[in-house]
């Protein structure tokens, strides 16, 4: 059908409709307008307004870990260069405190490589925030992967759950190599 013809026969449809009808098509055109404009336009926009205060706590609090974060690294990179030695003897002593047994420092001329075995990431990230605060290093080169620690194999093929099933353990074996300076 064409347009003008859907209109001919919606005008002739309104003119036979008696007042009282015609009013009650108005309201329910108005109220189902009035509707959509809600829904579409005004209560999306009503929503975003009512988080913006949230989002804006949200980012101003990420802006400042951020901030820090880049005083802490302009910090980092004005201190003075340490020499191989004592990067070596902070690097040895870092690893022997935090990380145990769980890993091997091999030396091989300028480069110092850290095996990990088994190795707790809690464990693991204060080692290498003291690493790069005290012997001023940051790994050349990283081969790290995560795998199921021995408790965990032990205790998951148990047949009465405990307390040490209640979530993985995770762990972190691999190769970190540190370019040792001159």
């Amino acid at each position: 059908m064409k347009l003008a013809t859907l209109l001919d026969t919606a005008r002739q449809v309104w003119h036979k409709l008696a007042a009282r009808e015609r009013r009650a098509v108005l309201l329910a055109v108005g109220i189902t307008t009035a509707a959509l404009l809600w829904w579409v336009a005004l209560a999306p926009a009503l929503a975003t307004l009512r988080q913006a205060d949230a989002q804006h706590a949200q980012l101003n609090a990420q802006l400042a870990r951020m901030q820090a974060l880049a005083d802490q690294a302009n910090r980092l990179k004005t201190q003075p260069g340490m020499g191989r030695d004592d990067s070596l003897r902070a690097l040895e002593q870092a690893t022997s405190r935090l990380l145990g047994p769980t890993a091997r420092l091999t030396l091989l001329g300028d480069q110092a490589t850290v095996t990990l075995q088994a190795t707790e990431p809690e464990a693991l990230a204060q080692w290498l925030a003291e690493v790069r605060g005290n012997a001023r290093l940051t790994p050349s080169e990283a081969r790290l992967s995560q795998m199921a620690s021995p408790a965990q194999t032990a205790t998951t093929s148990a047949a009465i759950p405990t307390a040490d099933t209640a979530g993985p353990v995770v762990r972190w074996q691999g190769n970190l190599v540190f370019q040792l300076g001159r």
